[in-house]
């Protein structure tokens, strides 16, 4: 049985003509996270490129992803509805022939014969691959169903809107964590899939790295206990939420993906859950101004899980002429505000380095470092010195590196949405 918490971390005092109320809300679930336990109907589906860019390298990139999906599927537990699905300028299905398999050890056999006669060749259309998705997550509605998708290279065989209309129709079937081999794959189309469909986005950089990777996804998604939790937020009459973005262990904005539920009320989708598992939410509230003793409820937060909705926490104003109080920085605020400003500023340092203004990259990944340092963010920190020399990481003082990897450019861009849980010692 898994249960769920939620927790209100802000600075309830505001200053006079004040309007806005940040706060911080920590969800946390726990049970016996058992493994090997299907806790209830459960779809687990592999895509994997088998376009014709997989049978470069003498075949290399073929040969490991087979090798990963086969480990994959002896990662699935018995019980557990599964398919792996082929993408080129279309989508096939390796195993089962149609519709989904039960997990078994004759099943799981079977499957890795098929993935093992799997053959490179044709396109790439991930829109496709997704649609197919869809479908096989449909068969089974009200699972928890999660996708592992996998491309070495572009959408080059499809529109844009194709793109985008194939990932419109699975929002809500499942969940996706998307990876991308090598370096001739496009981020923001991987990870336009991720966030829409409230996975993760990586790279994974050579075809040997593919198997850990593709059996350490596999045995998270088994670990999934409850396939449906939202965070449920209601404001009073003339207060509005003015966003809600998930801040750790990644940044992903959510305000978008608001559903209604009355005209004071909407529900942010925050997908499937492990037993043991922590995540926090950035929420700002606009509010009107109050006069000074002033005391106001800005929101109320709930969860609802699997559609049934439970009390969690409140977001507090109090308007203050006292500086002391209006003043003081609440901790876990402050740092994932400095957290989301460490990813805009990645961007923003690796676009200028794209452009060739070598100034503005070296301030803007100078300021980088500087934040990944104060942060204890030691993993961006590595990342960031596979792209510039670091003199100071405490006053953010770099030079640009002549010579850089085109996979250490494309991690340092993937990863830098990956945040550190704030010290709450």
């Amino acid at each position: 049985m898994t249960s769920f918490t939620a927790e209100v971390f802000q600075n309830e005092f505001l200053p006079t003509a004040a309007d806005t109320i940040d706060a911080v809300v920590t969800v946390r679930s726990a049970g016996d996270g058992a493994v090997g336990t299907v806790r209830k109907d459960a779809v687990e589906m592999i895509v994997i490129d088998t376009s014709g860019s997989m049978q470069e390298e003498g075949g290399r990139k073929m040969r490991a992803a087979k090798s990963a999906t086969q480990a994959a599927i002896d990662t699935i537990d018995d019980g557990v509805y599964f398919a792996i699905v082929g993408g080129n300028a279309g989508a096939y299905m390796i195993y089962p022939h149609e519709g989904l398999a039960i997990s078994d050890p004759r099943t799981r056999e079977e499957a890795k014969q098929m993935v093992n006669r799997t053959q490179a060749n044709g396109g790439t259309a991930i829109g496709t691959w997704l649609k197919a998705a869809a479908y096989l997550a449909g068969l089974r509605p009200g699972a928890i169903a999660h996708c592992l998708l996998l491309t070495d290279g572009k959408n080059q065989h499809e529109e844009d809107w194709v793109l985008d209309s194939a990932i419109a129709s699975c929002v809500g079937l499942f969940q996706c964590d998307a990876r991308g081999l090598g370096s001739d794959w496009n981020i923001e189309e991987m990870r336009k899939v991720s966030s829409a469909l409230l996975g993760t986005v990586d790279i994974i950089p050579r075809p040997e790295d593919m198997e850990a990777e593709f059996t350490r996804l596999t045995e998270a998604a088994m670990g999934k206990q409850v396939g449906s939790v939202s965070l449920r937020l209601w404001t009073p009459k003339g207060s509005a939420s003015e966003f809600v973005k998930q801040v750790a262990p990644t940044l992903e904005d959510l305000t978008h993906t608001a559903q209604s539920v009355n005209p004071l009320t909407s529900d942010f989708p925050l997908g499937s859950w492990a037993g043991e598992e922590e995540r926090d939410y950035h929420v700002r509230i606009r509010i009107p101004i109050g006069n000074v003793g002033d005391e106001r409820l800005a929101a109320r937060v709930m969860l609802v899980i699997d559609g049934v909705d439970q009390p969690a926490a409140l977001v507090r104003a109090i308007w203050t002429d006292d500086e002391r109080l209006s003043t003081r920085i609440n901790r876990e605020v402050a740092h994932y505000t400095g957290q989301a400003e460490l990813a805009d500023v990645i961007a923003e340092g690796l676009a200028a380095r794209d452009a060739g203004d070598q100034k503005a990259a070296t301030v803007k990944l100078g300021r980088a470092v500087q934040i990944a340092h104060q942060a204890g963010n030691g993993d961006t920190v590595r990342l960031l010195q596979k792209v510039v020399d670091v003199d100071d990481p405490a006053t953010g003082t770099v030079r640009l590196k002549r010579q850089v990897d085109k996979a250490d450019e494309m991690a340092l861009d993937v990863r830098s949405t990956r945040t550190v849980r704030v010290n709450r010692g």
